[in-house]
């Protein structure tokens, strides 16, 4: 079968959008988000600690710096979260990570995480890049500063915290969910192609109304921005 767009920026399109979102109103209103969030506040420390740690284990392509390592990461936090057949996909490059959420749902959506983080310059920055401090930020109150806080590793995890707040409430996602990771994104993703296409990944993203991308888009004020599309690394 070839029907399939596996080209990245096909891939992140999100076309069907309203589709992905549809099933959280049902999950609303049976009240079973009043669980959640309850689950979620008990494990807020946890869910600030994995953020942390992740920022401490960096892996940068472009100075090829501990990418087996941080796609070990990838997969046990996959793992944690409740994601099953967790797998590397190994390309020409660094390897990508996947893995699968079965929850008896009848839509299934695409979920894409990057490991890498950007390189970074310790002397440009207020707090040290890998210590993921808790500090004071204008306008934002308390926040983790450190490489990867905002892209990409905070929004993914939490993410992953979302999930593990379901599962501590007993309750499960309204969709099922493939994972799809890439450790090349800050350097223009050039093994995607043969991530996607991997012969167990591919049939389950042929399922999938749309692939979306935790991101960083939410406002101090709490308003949250949905961007229907994504571009890989542009610096001018």
């Amino acid at each position: 079968m070839t029907d399939f767009p596996i080209d990245r920026r096909t891939l992140m399109t999100a076309a069907a959008g309203a589709a992905l979102f549809r099933p959280g109103a049902a999950l609303a209103q049976s009240g079973d988000m009043t669980a959640i969030r309850a689950a979620a506040e008990r494990g807020y420390d946890a869910s600030v600690k994995r953020i942390q740690e992740w920022i401490r284990n960096p892996s940068i392509a472009a100075e090829n710096l501990k990418m087996a390592e941080g796609a070990d990461y990838m997969s046990r936090l996959a793992k944690d979260a409740g994601f099953t057949d967790v797998q590397l996909a190994p390309t020409d490059g660094h390897p990508g990570v996947f893995g699968f959420m079965d929850n008896g749902a009848e839509r299934t959506v695409g979920i894409y995480f990057m490991y890498d983080v950007k390189q970074f310059d310790a002397t440009e920055w207020s707090s040290p890049p890998l210590e993921a401090r808790i500090v004071e930020k204008g306008g934002f109150g308390r926040v983790i500063m450190g490489r990867g806080a905002v892209n990409q590793k905070g929004p993914e995890a939490t993410f992953l915290a979302a999930l593990h707040a379901m599962r501590a409430a007993g309750k499960k996602p309204p969709v099922n969910i493939v994972l799809v990771c890439e450790g090349e994104e800050e350097i223009g993703s050039p093994h995607f192609r043969q991530i996607v296409s991997h012969p167990t990944l591919l049939p389950a993203l042929r399922k999938c109304l749309g692939v979306i991308i935790p991101a960083g888009w939410q406002n101090p004020n709490g308003s949250v921005t949905i961007n229907l599309g994504s571009k890989g690394i542009i610096e001018c």
